[in-house]
């Protein structure tokens, strides 16, 4: 169990740090060195997390942030596999009776596919619908995947914190319980929004801001495992 959650806080740190690092790291490239980017490439002063200036796909898909974003994108994904592998491993020593931790393994796992399939045809051109199509199903099925894999396994935790109060922080959980409630509620009351063709600024902007939410579920789940137990006096 000690060396499951070890893994889980090393992995944690790297799967919010990662994709934080290189999708900024794009964003400063375009913005500053926008004269000598090709065309499609150029955008002004922006600071998309407030005026919605750009899309993170349009800062990443053009050389040579893409040799950034990419590689980068497909490293954190395959850490998030590893990632839920090591938190259904750690789910079953804790209630080996437990039988609905292969779900947000399930939804863990796909999401991170989605992430690759996403990484390797972004800045591939097709002038074709159906293409279109594929690469918006692809980038909504990973953040749909990634809400409930992240919802079952805080509900999972919720079910035996008592059990694991000594190794937890009730706090954190709590934290990330709200998190969640609050990126299912963006999604939900903001769906009419995206699917219109209008508000381009707004979206751009929720894209950004969402993103760093739905990853900063990770940074908490390394303050939620303590690295020492508490050790709870007999009979309190």
């Amino acid at each position: 169990m000690t060396e499951n959650i070890k893994r889980i806080r090393k992995l944690s740190i790297f799967i919010f740090i990662l994709p934080i690092i290189a999708v900024n790291l794009c964003l400063i490239i375009v913005v500053n060195f926008h004269e000598i980017l090709p065309p499609a490439g150029g955008i002004g002063f922006t600071i998309p997390y407030i005026d919605g200036g750009t899309s993170i796909s349009r800062t990443a898909r053009i050389f040579p942030t893409y040799l950034i974003f990419k590689p980068v994108m497909i490293i954190t994904s395959v850490l998030l596999i590893i990632y839920w592998k090591n938190n259904a491993a750690l789910m079953k020593k804790i209630e080996p009776s437990f039988k609905y931790n292969k779900y947000f393994l399930f939804f863990g796992v796909v999401s991170a596919i989605f992430l690759i399939l996403h990484s390797i045809f972004l800045g591939i051109k097709f002038d074709n619908s159906l293409y279109k199509f594929f690469r918006r199903f692809i980038i909504l099925s990973f953040v749909i995947f990634e809400l409930c894999a992240q919802g079952f396994l805080v509900a999972n935790l919720l079910k035996v914190k008592n059990k694991i109060s000594n190794i937890i922080s009730k706090k954190v959980l709590v934290i990330k319980t709200i998190l969640i409630v609050i990126l299912t509620t963006v999604a939900l009351a903001s769906s009419p929004i995206l699917v219109s063709s209008g508000y381009v600024e707004f979206k751009h902007a929720l894209e950004w801001n969402y993103f760093v939410a739905i990853i900063s579920f990770y940074i908490l789940s390394y303050f939620l495992w303590r690295k020492t137990p508490v050790h709870t006096p007999e009979g309190a």
